[in-house]
């Protein structure tokens, strides 16, 4: 064979193993980019709820409390009842309430942790837990499906969650949760009424304003405190919350 024939044979094949290493190169990027391609687009639907969210809140960085939502006259009079279930700590099953939402009564040996204000129905701690942070003085407002399905509604409930951030502060012990009537094994709110505001306290003598009649029995728990609105209202909530402090709750030192 001449040197020539050699020569371009080998320069054929290096030429040959060249395209082939840029050739690979050239579908490694791609892969690369569609893996990056991927992660972007997983990222931002992660992303997505939580950066509507925030925007959503920044209406309400420069307003107080009392000034989100609906003023307090779409609330109706607050509900007095003689509360059971002090210190009766259940780890497992259903429990039945008297109310719906449920105030007082049996619950879980746990509350749930005080950072976290706002729940979703995927998220909602147990109801049974929910009823602990009721004996340590927590205001919890719950919402019902149609205000779930309402995004007016939920922003101003996302709203004034965010006014009560902390846990330094007991007087911020709040949380915004769903109600699903019978799923929770309860009732549907009244007629028109899509929000109810509870509070378990240790007697009927509030911080501010004038004590509620009450002409049942004294509780051997303390009292229910249960005010349903057809619509979020910082106002009201504020109110309740200032008129019904922790410190007046069963368990006011827990957290």
């Amino acid at each position: 064979m001449a040197k020539s024939e050699k020569t371009d044979r080998s320069a054929v094949v290096k030429k040959m193993k060249a395209q082939q290493r840029s050739a690979e190169r050239r579908g490694s990027f791609m892969i690369v980019g569609i893996c990056i391609a991927v992660g972007v687009l997983i990222v931002g639907a992660a992303a997505y709820r939580p950066v509507m969210n925030w925007w959503e809140l920044r209406q309400f960085n420069d307003i107080d409390l009392a000034a989100i939502g609906a003023p307090a006259s779409v609330c109706q009079p607050e509900q007095i009842l003689a509360a059971t279930g002090e210190q009766d700590h259940r780890e497992t099953g259903d429990i039945e309430y008297e109310t719906s939402p449920p105030v007082f009564g049996p619950h879980r040996p746990s509350p749930a942790p005080m950072d976290r204000k706002f729940y979703t129905p995927e998220d909602r701690p147990e109801i049974e837990q929910l009823i602990h942070n009721s004996e340590h003085g927590y205001a919890i407002l719950w919402y019902d499906e149609t205000a779930a399905a309402d995004d007016e509604m939920m922003a101003d409930i996302r709203g004034i969650s965010s006014k009560l951030q902390g846990t330094d502060n007991l007087r911020l012990k709040f949380k915004a949760v769903p109600w699903e009537g019978e799923a929770d094994g309860g009732e549907a709110f009244p007629e028109g009424q899509h929000i109810a505001i509870g509070r378990w306290t240790s007697t009927l003598e509030p911080e501010q304003g004038d004590a509620p009649e009450f002409d049942g029995e004294p509780g051997e728990s303390g009292y229910g405190i249960l005010e349903y609105c057809s619509e979020p209202s910082g106002e009201a909530l504020n109110d309740f919350m200032l008129r019904w402090p922790y410190t007046n709750s069963v368990e006011p030192l827990g957290a």
